[in-house]
């Protein structure tokens, strides 16, 4: 399994272009593969036959783990799916690095942890007895044994579905979630029958959800952000009279070539202006150093169906408004089929997350590290207020900025707000 995103640690297995016996060629794309951020492609990294697939559809396995085998159509690949199941030697070339030895805890249990080949992995009939070692020892992975001693899963009663019946991860966590047998009751003459409670149609129930790569992605590194980052937050609220009446002539001259702008668009080109006078606010943390950037690269919040991710507008001070929209809409729409590259999600200095388009009056955002701000935008609504000494009613716009308080200062946060709040009231200043 490689890594195939800068922040990918595992990958669920969602397809494979070749099967067991295929001919592949340095190059050939072998499967599809869910990162945390998007689908990928692994390809191969040398010529042979695929011998051996060790991770099914579906199956996820980490960085570095043995997911299959290309070899020579003669070369002795035992060592690798046979009784031993420890990865690597015997000569075959695999696909990817060996990473098994983090997890040993014995030499002999080396070795992928995941799905084996049918022709190779059949589970032992329930009349057989559990596979074992030379030694006596039940033949399990460093994982499975793992996990049944944190649960207190017995791996003597356990049938092992990996290659050559080894107990695998998956043979745990099924045996532990098989439900006990029921002790009989004892007998008693004086114990009355337990009163029958139940009600068919109250009672309680549950849905469990798989965690996919992406969820568990942003709930790493949304943790790492909330509790090591000092976060303080920073509100303007801004008069959207001009940028409405702006909007409606920008999109009168580009909607003939298919273009539509919208506010977020505003917001974007606007912030990426204000970072270029602030370059305070345009930086990252690095423990020893702060990293002020000369460019201005906008990661845009972007919902889809496993959570979110961030597409990156490069060097957005130096685009017009409709080279944002066009950019964002591509790249959103290719995020919500997952089929983003990693450096189009990657190496933003500076984030926007918009939630007015559903409602959202005001809100707060965590800063995506090593990024030091990230400006949360809510919904535009007409609003009263005091001009002049009279009551109007403007359509207004609160925008609240999240700071790290490491590399931002309140005073620096606040002047970055400013120069915000000036461009999008006078939207003149950003269309020029």
């Amino acid at each position: 399994m490689e890594a195939l995103s800068p922040t990918m640690e595992e990958g669920q297995l969602v397809k494979w272009l070749k099967g067991e016996g295929d001919e592949v060629s340095s190059g050939d794309v072998l499967a599809e593969i869910e990162t945390d951020k998007a689908t990928m492609e692994l390809v191969a990294r040398g010529d042979g036959v695929l011998r051996a697939i060790l991770l099914a559809e579906g199956g996820t396995a980490a960085v570095g783990e043995v997911i299959g085998v290309i070899a020579g159509a003669d070369e002795d690949i035992s060592a690798l799916v046979g009784e031993g199941g420890g990865s690597g030697g015997g000569g075959a070339a695999d696909e990817s690095t060996d990473a098994s030895a983090a997890d040993e805890d014995s030499g002999a249990d080396s070795g992928p942890d995941e799905a084996a080949a049918p022709s190779e992995a059949a589970a032992p009939s329930s009349d057989e007895a559990v596979s074992t070692e030379p030694s006596g020892r039940v033949k399990a992975s460093p994982l499975a044994r793992r996990l049944a001693e944190d649960t207190g899963v017995d791996l003597a009663s356990i049938e092992g579905s990996g290659p050559g019946g080894r107990i695998v991860k998956r043979d745990v966590e099924a045996a532990r979630s098989a439900p006990a047998a029921a002790p009989a009751p004892a007998a008693s003459k004086s114990a009355p029958a337990p009163a029958d409670w139940s009600d068919a149609g109250a009672q309680e129930s549950y849905d469990e959800v798989p965690v996919s790569q992406m969820r568990k992605a942003i709930a790493r590194r949304l943790t790492e952000s909330i509790s090591p980052v000092p976060h303080f937050f920073l509100t303007v609220d801004v008069d959207m009279t001009r940028a409405v009446a702006a909007r409606k002539q920008v999109n009168a001259l580009v909607e003939a070539e298919g273009d539509r702008v919208s506010f977020n668009d505003f917001v974007l080109k606007a912030a990426a202006a204000a970072l270029v006078r602030h370059p305070d606010c345009n930086a990252a943390w690095h423990g020893d150093h702060i990293k002020r950037f000369h460019h201005v690269h906008m990661g845009v919040a972007v919902a889809i169906d496993d959570g979110l991710i961030t597409p990156v507008v490069k060097h957005a001070d130096r685009k017009g408004l409709v080279q944002i929209s066009r950019e964002v809409k591509e790249m959103a729409g290719r995020a919500r089929q997952k089929r983003l590259k990693p450096d189009e999600y990657t190496g933003a200095t500076f984030s926007v997350s918009n939630l007015g388009a559903f409602g959202i009056h005001e809100f707060t955002a965590i800063i995506n590290p090593p990024e030091a701000g990230i400006l949360a935008v809510g919904r535009i609504e007409d609003t009263p207020v005091a001009i002049g000494g009279e009551v109007v009613v403007r359509p207004r716009m609160r925008i609240t900025m999240s700071c790290d308080h490491r590399v931002i200062d309140g005073a620096q946060g606040a002047r970055f707000l400013q120069t915000l709040q000036a461009m999008l009231e006078e939207p003149a200043a950003i269309l020029v």
